[in-house]
């Protein structure tokens, strides 16, 4: 075995050392395709995602390697808004790392999200401004790593019949685990490519495969009976109908505002008409959208509600420093009221974590914990929206607006699911925001040569 694994890593290490960009988009290309350690070796106490984080680890050992040299990825990166940002959020999960009922666990989890993080912001924003053409890429490499996964998918969801929804949930292992975080990754490149299906810059001869493969895509999530996927997909096409039509922001709140008044105020006839809902989950499209508004009988509606309500009551006992990053799946158990728990409840958290990454974060790192990821999700979309309002190159205009609507997918669907811990998740959450940054940084960069 160590014949085998020893030369492995030192291809890695050299890899990084002399050409750390090739193993960047050899994680990106691997990503959709990566498998758990458990599903090749059982009965391992420790588990990861193959062959991504080991070609994570000789990044980030490469990146740590590289700052005790000397070199700097530059202040315009390390310095911007969101960067520092990023920084407290890291720097508040340390501190309630330390302060974790599972410090084990907590730091763990800490280093996971450390090795996300580093090479797919930082470095990828370094990239992007040394290459332009490096934004396409990193899109396109992991969207054609995609397209396999999609037709095995659905190959073998033939093989149960496409109206089997029960099927759909779990068609696509070992790759994803379940069909919500295969919807969810669906999702969030949809924008992209439907931005690269309308775009003159690409050439016509390269034009029809782009529609194929965004048909794939579209059938794929359709398929996936991911409803919380849907939804954001909706949510995400309103959002860029506001910023299409250049609805001012103060406008957005106040009609954000009025909303929230009228269902403060009529939230007791909302509830009651909620419960009147009694359609389950079904193979009819229709009738499995309508089944998301079912809090009656929906054992999946009902129990995210329980995981939902042990989440703020945790947050409740530890408000500021919580139980710890990762810990909520150990602790969450003693929380649930008989009168929530449903068929699919459990004990130990196998059935999902908090189903919210909102409150996810709030239970594990306390206020500051979810105030933390708030204001990245904040900042990404004022910076985002400011850029695309800044230029006039319509290859940015589509890059930026692709990122910033494939962002929001995720963002809207993070208050139903939490999937940052996965790799496939998580590489385009920063992957995506990276985009932004690079291309403020840039625009930046263009307004101080002119007015140099």
């Amino acid at each position: 075995m160590l014949g085998i694994v020893i030369p492995v890593v030192a291809l890695i290490l050299l890899t990084a050392i002399y050409a750390y960009d090739k193993l960047i988009w050899a994680v990106v290309f691997f990503v959709p395709l990566s498998i758990p350690l458990d599903q090749l070796v059982s009965g391992l106490p420790f588990n990861m995602n193959l062959p991504t984080e080991p070609l994570l680890f000789g990044i980030i050992f490469v990146y740590i390697f590289s700052l005790l040299l000397g070199k700097k990825i530059g202040r315009d990166i390390t310095r911007h808004p969101v960067a520092i940002i990023i920084y407290f959020y890291l720097i508040w999960m340390t501190v309630t790392s330390a302060t974790s009922t599972l410090p084990l666990v907590s730091f763990k989890y800490l280093l996971s999200r450390i090795w996300f993080i580093v090479p797919f912001f930082f470095l990828l924003i370094y990239l992007f401004r040394e290459n332009q053409s490096s934004i396409e890429k990193f899109i396109w490499i992991f969207v054609l790593a995609f397209v396999p996964v999609i037709l095995y998918t659905i190959t073998r969801h033939l093989g149960y019949g496409l109206y089997n929804d029960n099927a759909a949930h779990w068609v696509m292992n070992p790759f994803f685990k379940d069909h919500t975080s295969y919807g969810a990754v669906l999702a969030m490149y949809i924008p992209f490519l439907l931005g690269f299906s309308f775009s003159d810059w690409i050439e016509k001869k390269y034009r029809i495969w782009v529609w194929g493969v965004t048909a794939l895509f579209l059938a794929a999530e359709v398929l996936s009976y991911t409803r919380a996927a849907w939804l954001s997909l909706f949510f995400a096409a309103g959002i860029w109908v506001v910023i299409k039509l250049k609805i001012k922001f103060k406008t957005m709140v106040i009609m954000l505002i009025s909303f929230l008044l009228i269902v403060f105020t009529f939230q007791q006839q909302i509830l009651q008409e909620l419960e009147r809902n009694s359609q389950d989950s079904s193979a009819n499209l229709l009738n499995h959208f309508t089944s998301m508004t079912n809090i009656s009988t929906d054992a999946s509606n009902l129990e995210r509600i329980n995981r939902w309500h042990c989440a703020i009551e945790m947050f409740k006992e530890h408000p500021l420093f919580g139980w710890g990053p990762g810990t909520y799946a150990m602790n969450y158990a003693p929380y649930q009221l008989t009168s929530q728990r449903t068929i699919i409840s459990t004990n130990t958290g196998d059935g999902g974590n908090a189903h919210s990454e909102y409150l996810g974060a709030l239970s594990e790192s306390g206020v500051l914990g979810m105030a933390s990821l708030v204001a990245i999700i904040i900042a990404v979309m004022i910076i985002g929206i400011r850029a695309y309002s800044a230029t006039a190159d319509k290859r940015l205009k589509t890059l930026i607006l692709s990122a910033i609507i494939g962002l929001i997918t995720y963002y809207f669907h993070g208050s139903m699911n939490n999937f940052l811990d996965m790799d496939k998740a998580s590489i385009p959450f920063w992957g995506f925001t990276a985009i932004i940054v690079a291309i403020d940084i840039q625009l930046k960069q263009q307004k101080n040569a002119r007015g140099l």
